[in-house]
């Protein structure tokens, strides 16, 4: 007897907003866990991390019924959750959209890791501190995660002539903070 497979994400969303917290369950199960290390990778408190993760599934529970159908669901849920980051870092200059890799207990570190360790403690770090959220969210999706301004318009919901706009004063923002902390 074969096993049935599991439902899709699309199938999942539909039996979400037809009000089946089971499927919401099912999401969760799937989709937090990679959300988690994205947006640790963006921001180095875990508490910020948690809430909205929490806040983003709180999110697709109510716009379930709201998802288009046009992409994937998994960058739906992105899109939410890297919203819910920046909104919550505008109020909070404290917080570095890069990622403690010292609690990760990893045995290994990867070569991603290294370079992002070396932003967290640099000089880089320092600078990429000092951007506003919507400056580092953008140079994130463009610069760490490589993403064409096209996709970071699309990821962060805004227009590519925005993105374009905030990468080009951020990386003169950076290039002035290296240079000012080099004298």
């Amino acid at each position: 007897m074969a096993a049935l497979a599991a439902p899709d994400d699309r199938t999942l969303l539909e039996a979400l907003a037809d009000g089946d917290l089971g499927a919401l369950r099912e999401l969760y199960d799937r989709h937090a866990p990679w959300l988690s290390v994205r947006l640790a990778r963006r921001c180095n408190d875990r508490e910020v991390v948690a809430d909205c993760l929490q806040d983003t599934f709180v999110a697709v529970w109510q716009g379930a019924g709201r998802f288009q159908g046009s992409g994937e669901v998994g960058a739906w849920i992105w899109g939410i959750a890297i919203r819910r980051l920046v909104s919550r870092l505008r109020t909070r200059r404290d917080v570095v959209l890069v990622p403690d890799l010292s609690a990760r207990g990893a045995t290994s570190v990867a070569v991603e890791d290294e370079l992002l360790q070396g932003v967290e403690y640099g000089d880089l770090g320092r600078a990429m501190a000092s951007l506003s959220p919507e400056m580092r969210a953008v140079i994130q999706a463009t610069v760490l995660d490589g993403l064409t301004t096209r996709e970071a318009a699309s990821l962060l919901h805004i227009p590519q002539g925005t993105v374009k706009t905030r990468v080009h004063r951020a990386k003169a923002h950076l290039r002035a903070s290296l240079v000012e902390g080099h004298r």
